[in-house]
């Protein structure tokens, strides 16, 4: 095994090396659009930062895990999470333009949070769901699966802070409605299904107030 310590070092300096190509390919990509005309730059409504446009209900990018961000581009083209204008756009793409435009917003900051979990007050019907839950109805707390102040944990449970309420609400009813489908064992559906109208708008004002608070690093 001689030398091995040498040669996985070469291999990790080459990943990330290529993972750097792909994020300085995404860009254009992000900017100005796929190859394929029908592939509209995603800055247009994602905006320059990516940081999303709340008022149009377009979520944040930055700072999304490249796996989670691939996975919904390749779902919007399957239909598993539809989306009448997300599906022509990731159809329009190519497998490496969704790669490369999924590893640049990875590498962009993105806001930071307040890390609530359990232990923290729940002032508000939005806080109870988030910190607490719903367990007389089988509802986890958002936190169990998003981690503190949804914060997003690995590659299939993304941030809910710091995007906006619009866009949160829009989710949790597309999941209520079962136009979007595209999480294991349909988790997100049973919670989804088991809020009423006033619980989906306020959990999802809150975590868009954590994403607006200032965290003293």
């Amino acid at each position: 095994m001689k030398g091995t310590p040498r040669a996985l070092a070469g291999f990790c300096v080459l990943l990330v090396s290529i993972q750097a190509q792909a994020g300085d390919e995404g860009k254009p990509v992000y900017s100005n659009g796929g190859a394929n005309p029908a592939a509209m730059a995603c800055g247009t409504c994602h905006g320059a930062d990516a940081l999303g446009l709340p008022a149009a209900g377009f979520p944040r990018l930055a700072g999304l895990p490249a796996a989670y961000t691939g996975k919904q581009l390749q779902d919007f083209r399957s239909g598993s999470r539809a989306n009448p204008v997300m599906q022509p756009i990731a159809a329009a793409l190519s497998d490496a333009e969704i790669q490369q435009v999924s590893a640049m917003l990875a590498d962009l900051p993105a806001p930071k949070t307040a890390l609530v979990g359990r232990a923290d007050d729940a002032a508000s019907v939005g806080a109870e769901l988030a910190l607490r839950g719903a367990w007389a109805r089988n509802v986890p707390e958002c936190v169990a699966c998003h981690g503190p102040g949804g914060v997003g944990v690995g590659t299939a449970f993304p941030p809910l802070a710091g995007q906006s309420a619009a866009y949160l609400a829009a989710q949790l009813d597309a999941w209520r409605q079962g136009t979007r489908k595209n999480d294991p064992n349909d988790l997100m559906g049973h919670v989804a299904r088991a809020l009423d109208d006033n619980e989906v708008k306020a959990v999802a004002e809150y975590f868009a107030g954590l994403g607006s608070q200032e965290v003293t690093p």
